[in-house]
């Protein structure tokens, strides 16, 4: 879906702007600020310069960052990237947020902030893709699910469905 890795076979298709969460850190220069490193992000996400102004003190606000926005990212805690990272991607303005596992580094409440933006974006009628080996948050987010064994596909369907064969099959 994001075009770093492609499949062997088959295609993928996306209709709409995209933005991902895959790897902490990425993205980021470990010598760039917050600050600087909000700029290179999001203009790698499509944003100019003057979008990236108008939306600076929202994302910076939202990742409860002010006081160390202006220190190297490199001195930043995993929770730290992710808090960057999450809100950065939720500011672009994408149809589709493909979110792999990010969410599980960083607080409670940082997490619980960062569920319920989710909620907000799917009622705004994103398309979230959102991988996790967490039943609950498949619980909490998705109307669908998809469960991936060895790199095909064992089930898809409504989540309830998808997660009670899962838990069965694993436990």
């Amino acid at each position: 879906m994001t075009k770093i890795i492609y499949p062997n076979a088959g295609k993928i298709t996306t209709n709409g702007k995209l933005t991902s969460l895959l790897e902490l850190g990425a993205g980021f220069h470990p010598d760039f600020s917050g600050r600087e490193n909000i700029y290179f992000n999001a203009s790698i996400f499509g944003l100019t310069k003057k979008e990236i102004d108008e939306r600076l003190e929202q994302i910076i606000e939202f990742s409860e960052l002010q006081d160390y926005i202006d220190n190297p990212v490199r001195t930043y805690s995993s929770g730290m990237y992710m808090r960057l990272a999450f809100s950065v991607a939720i500011n672009v303005n994408a149809d589709i947020l493909l979110i792999d596992e990010i969410l599980s580094v960083g607080d409670q409440h940082f997490q619980e902030k960062c569920f319920k933006k989710m909620k907000e974006l799917k009622e705004q009628g994103k398309t979230m893709v959102f991988v996790t080996h967490s039943m609950q948050s498949v619980k909490q987010l998705c109307d669908r699910a998809v469960w991936l064994y060895n790199g095909e596909i064992r089930m898809d369907g409504k989540t309830e469905d998808v997660v009670n064969e899962y838990i069965k099959v694993t436990a």
